[in-house]
C-alpha cells in the first residue's frame, strides 16, 4: 500500500541568502504579526534575483516565507506592472500611455519604438536584449511622455532621444 505525503514541499531554497536578507529589512518595518505587508519589496526582490521575472515556485517560496496564502502573492503579482510573469529582456522599456502621456503623443512614441525594435507592446527582441512594454501611469505627467528603463525615467520622449536611449543601451 503506498501512502501519499499531504505535507507541502518547502520553496524556501529558492530565496538566495542576500534575498532573504533584503526581505528582512522590509519585513522589520512592519508589526511582526503583519510581515505579509513585505509582499510587494519580497517580490521585487526575488524577480531582480531570478534575472526580471517571477514563476510560480518563486511566488509559493515568497508566501511561505512572509507566511501567508500563495494566492495572495499571485493577486500582488498579477495586478501590478512592475511585476513580470515571464522572462522577459535585459533591458524593460515601459511606456506610459495613460492620459497625460497619451496628450502629448504617447501613441507616437510607442509606434516608432514598435518599428524601431520589431516588436510589439509586450514582445521582446529575438535577441533578447529588449521588452517593450506599454504601462498605466509613471506618475511623472508634467514630463510626458515617459518611458522607465530600469531605475531610470526618461522624459519629454521624442524619437531623437529615444534613438540617443537606445544607443546606450549594451
Amino acid at each position: 500500500m503506498m501512502v501519499q505525503s499531504t505535507k507541502r514541499e518547502s520553496k524556501l531554497d529558492l530565496l538566495k541568502a542576500e534575498s532573504r536578507q533584503e526581505i528582512d529589512l522590509w519585513v522589520a518595518k512592519y508589526p511582526a504579526d503583519q510581515k505579509q505587508s513585505a509582499v510587494m519589496s519580497a517580490l521585487r526582490i526575488v524577480q531582480d534575483q531570478n534575472g526580471g521575472y517571477l514563476n510560480n515556485d518563486l511566488m509559493d517560496a515568497v508566501a511561505e516565507y512572509l507566511e501567508m496564502p500563495p494566492i495572495a502573492v499571485y493577486e500582488v503579482a498579477s495586478f501590478y506592472s512592475m511585476y513580470e510573469l515571464k522572462p522577459v529582456g535585459r533591458h524593460k522599456i515601459c511606456v506610459c500611455t495613460n492620459i497625460s502621456c497619451m496628450l502629448c503623443a504617447s501613441d507616437e512614441i510607442v509606434a516608432y519604438l514598435e518599428s524601431k525594435l520589431g516588436i510589439k507592446l509586450g514582445e521582446t527582441t529575438k535577441d533578447g536584449r529588449i521588452t517593450l512594454k506599454e504601462v498605466e501611469c509613471l506618475g511623472a505627467c508634467v514630463d510626458a511622455p515617459v518611458a522607465q528603463i530600469g531605475n531610470t525615467y526618461h522624459e519629454k520622449l521624442t524619437p531623437a532621444k529615444i534613438d540617443k536611449i537606445l544607443s546606450s543601451l549594451d
